[in-house]
């Protein structure tokens, strides 16, 4: 009989971490890109939620992130159920234990499940947050087409893949190797004593 003890699979907790993270991610995205759109207009300025830092303001977004690949929903749909597959794939493949890297996985599951949605049923990923509107550009000179600090409206999901791929990152980095010298360091003070 096989021992599934270390598959995360067989953990409830782990199941429960991934899938849980995954659908409040996916609904906070939902709901407030549902609230957004029934609330703002196109043509408005949208809404000042902490002046000049944070507003609300609705766009369309038919490309990826920052409006690239305009126009290719279906390469985005097929690229993105390849991350849905392997972001599947390294849950199966974490351990029970790494409930840091199970919620990191959840947050990215969300991200592109939320972005996902909208491609198929609107053909276009719905964006509202803007961040520092308004803030001229300092580096101007260098770069004179890009007129703002921060041009680009995201949403939720968008916030969710951001923060998901820079904590995956760190946790690769430092959370990974830690992981790995975690038990050499206890063999070898097992053999001291």
């Amino acid at each position: 009989m096989t021992d599934r003890s270390s598959d995360a699979l067989y953990s409830p907790a782990a199941v429960a971490r991934f899938f849980t993270v995954a659908f409040v991610g996916l609904a906070l995205d939902l709901w407030t890109k549902h609230l957004a759109f029934l609330k703002l207009t196109p043509d408005d300025n949208g809404y000042a939620f902490i002046p000049n830092w944070v507003h609300f303001q609705i766009t369309t977004n038919h490309g990826a992130v920052f409006g690239i690949g305009q126009g290719q929903r279906w390469l985005f749909l097929a690229v993105s159920a390849a991350a849905v597959i392997f972001l599947f794939y390294l849950f199966l493949s974490s351990k029970p234990k790494q409930w840091f890297y199970q919620i990191v996985l959840g947050m990215l599951l969300a991200g592109v499940l939320g972005n996902v949605y909208d491609r198929i049923n609107f053909g276009y990923v719905r964006d509202m947050i803007h961040v520092f509107p308004g803030w001229p550009n300092p580096l101007r000179g260098l770069f004179p087409d890009w007129q703002y600090v921060f041009p680009w409206i995201f949403n939720v999901a968008d916030s969710l893949l951001c923060v998901g791929v820079t904590l995956m990152m760190g946790y690769t980095l430092f959370g990974a190797r830690t992981a790995k010298i975690e038990p050499h360091t206890a063999d070898a003070r097992a053999q001291r004593a």
